[in-house]
């Protein structure tokens, strides 16, 4: 069917999106689909939007092919392979004026269920399946690889490509491998016979990859845990963040086995449950293990007393929280930036905990390291904000590098050879200033060195103590120590514009790609913008110095009460009103069209307002 418009003509520039049924086997063949079009050196940016409650019911993949590199969403569909009756309409309406609908018309539809502004394709599906295939389940599973094939005759996808990624995964299993190979030549052959081919949008090889690598974000984190020093990981299985412990004991069976022995050289709990895993990892932190455990937003209301244990005991430990839709249980599957507070402030009474913000799978693998790192050094929780976004889904990223000869640095720990020479030793001492005490592992010395752990209040010595001048000198000195994590932590990163401006961005995390080309499109329309990724929580004084410089700040964020523009203004006592928010919280990931409209229209506001105040 025509469209009323003029069909979209793009090259290595559009969105994909695949509406399924979960449960329904597509997911594999949509990643396929992704993966031909990169390993034809063409960047693409896909994204799995599913319900918590898995079969049957709807789930989608977003694709975004990319040659210039915009890896975050954009917003809008250009062509929509609709394979879900039950979103057909909602489904409908994302297609871009100009777009293509995809469908399988084994079964004919009225007219008013289609636009009249879109370009429709239609593939009997059904019918090919029904006609090859006499087994139900592979009359289903094998439609998503005959789609893959019609679909890479219409966008002009290299077919040996696909095959050639088929038999890498099915090269153990050669009835697989063949049957795959059969549904892929069935779509293929089928739109080569019927269709006008290949339609407005196209894949063209390219050599726009380089050198970038494929991974998610949990997998990235789990591999920096290996390569930090973790050897112990105590979790409970929570969406989104389950798959970086199972990654983290892949990589450990690969890596951490003494290839002498056959034994383990690391530890794995699944614990009964969050309370329990946090227990299991301070417990490990304590005895001088690099711990950590991986949860998300649930998981952290959970384990907040013990987290708070360890602020004040000081026990180094790592928490990679992958951030979801909250409160409660809120949106299990969909992503948000909304635990800012909860990590910053976990626990009761006055605490302030270092939090991490990735950008990417990249930054996931870099600063699961660096917080186990911090966590010795400054023997303290260590927050990684991870998100669903980064955490579940592939992403285009730079390769991982690990310097060989790097040491760990695990900060001020007495041994006994500084016990025995008569170092003084106590606990909970500042020794230089930098609200660091010193601190021994259990058995370093047959009588030095020995200290009680407590969550309750003591003197520099760990004895037990309520005196408030005691208390008074604890608290002070944990809030010297989060004061020296300013120079420890990653540092921000700042984009001035062209030209001079009073406006400034900043913005953190997994809203960095769609940021980045929010910029662009506002270059487009003259309108200037600095902008600083805040990359670490406590804020560097480069953060206030950023803002300062502007008259006007943006601050984009995914959660709906502005957590970050919060902490900004509670840390640096900003004017509230210099500080503009930028909120994106319906559990779908921030898009550049979004940024980009929001901003515009309120720098085109503040104009009207000046130049209506100079005329009157």
């Amino acid at each position: 069917m025509k469209a009323s418009v003029p069909p979209i003509r793009a090259v290595n520039d559009f969105v994909v999106k695949f509406a399924n049924v979960n449960g329904s086997g597509s997911a594999s063949a949509n990643e396929l689909f992704a993966k031909a079009i990169l390993r034809m050196g063409v960047p693409v940016s896909p994204r799995n939007i599913f319900h918590s409650n898995i079969q049957g019911l709807p789930t989608w993949y977003e694709v975004r092919v990319t040659e210039s590199g915009h890896l975050g969403r954009r917003g809008g569909v250009d062509l929509m392979v609709a394979m879900n009756p039950q979103t057909w309409n909602a489904d409908i309406k994302e297609i871009e004026p100009g777009g293509y609908l995809f469908y399988d018309n084994s079964k004919p539809l009225p007219a008013s269920r289609f636009r009249d502004d879109i370009t429709v394709i239609g593939v009997p599906l059904t019918e090919i399946c029904n006609a090859a295939y006499s087994d139900p389940r592979q009359r289903q599973l094998f439609k998503n690889i005959v789609y893959v094939g019609a679909l890479s005759v219409l966008l002009d996808i290299d077919g040996a490509v696909i095959e050639k990624l088929i038999g890498e995964q099915y090269k153990s299993k050669p009835k697989l491998l063949d049957s795959n190979i059969q549904a892929l030549k069935l779509g293929r052959d089928y739109v080569h016979n019927s269709q006008p081919i290949p339609i407005g949008l196209r894949v063209r090889r390219a050599n726009a990859v380089g050198d970038r690598i494929f991974v998610d974000g949990n997998s990235a984190a789990a591999l920096g845990c290996v390569y930090g020093g973790a050897t112990v990981c105590a979790w409970y299985p929570i969406t989104p963040s389950s798959s970086c412990a199972e990654a983290f004991q892949s990589y450990c069976q690969k890596l951490r086995v003494d290839p002498v022995t056959g034994k383990n050289r690391y530890a794995i709990v699944q614990a009964e449950d969050e309370i329990a895993s946090i227990g299991v990892v301070v417990g490990a932190g304590w005895n001088g293990a690099r711990a950590f455990t991986t949860t998300s937003g649930p998981g952290i209301s959970l384990m907040t007393e013990f987290i708070g244990l360890a602020y004040m005991a000081e026990i180094p430990i790592t928490i990679i929280n992958v951030q979801r839709g909250g409160p409660s249980t809120g949106m299990p599957t969909r992503t948000q930036q909304a635990d800012i507070y909860s990590c910053a402030y976990a626990s009761h009474g006055d605490t302030k905990h270092v939090l991490l913000f990735p950008e990417d799978p990249h930054e996931c693998f870099e600063f699961s390291a660096a917080a186990l790192e911090l966590a010795d050094r400054l023997q303290t929780p260590i927050f990684v904000m991870t998100d669903l976004d980064i955490g579940m889904n592939q992403r285009l990223c730079a390769p991982f590098h690990w310097d060989e000869a790097r040491q760990y640095d695990r900060g001020k720990v007495m041994t006994a050879e500084e016990l025995e020479a008569g170092k003084e030793f106590g606990r909970y001492l500042d020794v230089d200033g930098d609200g660091v005490p010193f601190r021994t592992y259990p058995a370093t010395h047959p009588s030095k060195g020995g200290f009680f752990t407590r969550g309750t209040t003591k003197d520099a010595y760990a004895r037990y103590s309520e005196a408030g001048p005691d208390y008074v000198y604890n608290v002070q000195r944990l809030l010297r120590k989060f004061t020296t994590a300013k120079d420890l932590v990653p540092q921000p990163i700042a984009r001035p514009a062209g030209q001079t401006t009073p406006f400034g961005a900043i913005f953190f995390g997994s809203t960095s790609p769609a940021m980045a080309e929010a910029i662009e499109m506002l270059e487009t329309e003259h309108v200037a913008l600095d902008t600083l990724r805040v990359r670490a929580f406590p804020f560097p004084d480069s953060v206030a110095e950023f803002i300062a410089a502007h008259k006007q700040i943006f601050v984009v964020e995914q959660n709906r009460d502005a957590q970050l523009r919060g902490l900004l203004i509670n840390e640096f006592g900003v004017d509230p009103a210099k500080l503009v928010p930028v909120l994106h919280y319906d559990g779908t990931p921030i898009t550049a069209r979004f940024i980009s409209r929001a901003i515009g229209a309120s720098i085109a506001a503040r104009e009207e307002r000046a130049n209506a105040e100079n005329i009157s």
